[in-house]
């Protein structure tokens, strides 16, 4: 099996329509979500991508800990032969768990090349290279400037699919990291390329490879039963790796998929974490 056949057959969105809304389109669809909400609309500016946010106004966040909520890969390509040229998510995911937190701090971040024009956007950066150094770069300089933007010092972060996996890098190269959840997030993305025999992400980092700068945070990966993209082989492939595994937490919720139904229930799987932590 081809890497393009493969990779469009597990990335492309189930249910999309024949006729693929454009990127306006899908721009649209996020402004709607967050119309009546709390959240603005606010384009951070890296050394290397521009990256797209929704957040709250600072002045509303009344604890020490922010939020964060990081997009999944989107449409990565658009038929079983073709890359996508343009990444913004059909289906937010994450935009719309952010919407169903109550926590008076929180800002999403899209990744990088989705809802914006940047002249570093090639589709290496959302294919092979979608979890690159570089990337990760960007990140690690944005969330040093939320740190200082909310006056905030840690961060509990909320990662959907490859954004769990983003997620998951920056919480082994940070140290403000409070507590990572990740919702049908690729773990260990050498073993899902084996998986699905598919072409190994050449230039991407494999959280998988950092268990050592991860055993020591609290950690709840969230799997969705019938998730056939990124499925339970991926966690524990991922879980296999840790020498103390007693931080590490997961739940897989049966009839769920590796798009629903997430934001439906997400208020009530917040309060199961938030009591586990107590």
């Amino acid at each position: 099996m081809t890497a393009f056949l493969a990779s469009a057959a597990i990335l492309f969105l189930a249910g999309c329509t024949h006729t693929i809304p454009t990127p306006q389109e899908r721009m649209k669809t996020a402004d709607t979500l967050t119309h009546s909400s709390q959240l603005s609309k606010y384009t951070y500016k890296t050394e290397h991508f521009n990256i797209m946010s929704y957040h709250k106004n600072p002045s509303s966040c009344e604890q020490d800990n922010l939020h964060l909520y990081i997009e999944g890969d989107g449409l990565a390509w658009i038929s079983s032969q073709r890359v996508s040229q343009n990444p913004t998510p059909i289906n937010p995911v994450a935009l719309k768990l952010a919407l169903k937190d109550e926590h008076s701090c929180i800002v999403y971040l899209s990744r990088p090349c989705q809802y914006v024009s940047d002249q570093n956007c090639t589709s290496k950066y959302w294919t092979s290279h979608r979890f690159s150094p570089e990337i990760l770069g960007s990140y690690n300089e944005l969330l040093n400037t939320l740190k200082t933007y909310y006056n905030v010092s840690s961060f509990n972060l909320y990662g959907y699919s490859g954004g769990g996996t983003i997620a998951t890098l920056l919480t082994a190269q940070r140290k403000d990291i409070k507590q990572l959840v990740t919702i049908a997030g690729n773990l260990d993305t050498s073993y899902w390329t084996l998986h699905h025999s598919i072409t190994p992400l050449s230039g991407s980092l494999n959280p998988a490879d950092f268990s050592d700068s991860l055993d020591n945070i609290d950690q709840y990966h969230l799997i969705g039963g019938k998730d056939e993209i990124v499925n339970e082989t991926i966690f524990n492939s991922y879980l296999n790796r840790f020498k103390d595994a007693r931080n590490i937490h997961h739940k897989i919720f049966k009839e769920f998929t590796h798009q629903c139904c997430w934001d439906r229930d997400w208020k009530e799987i917040l309060e199961e974490i938030d009591q586990k932590t107590e």
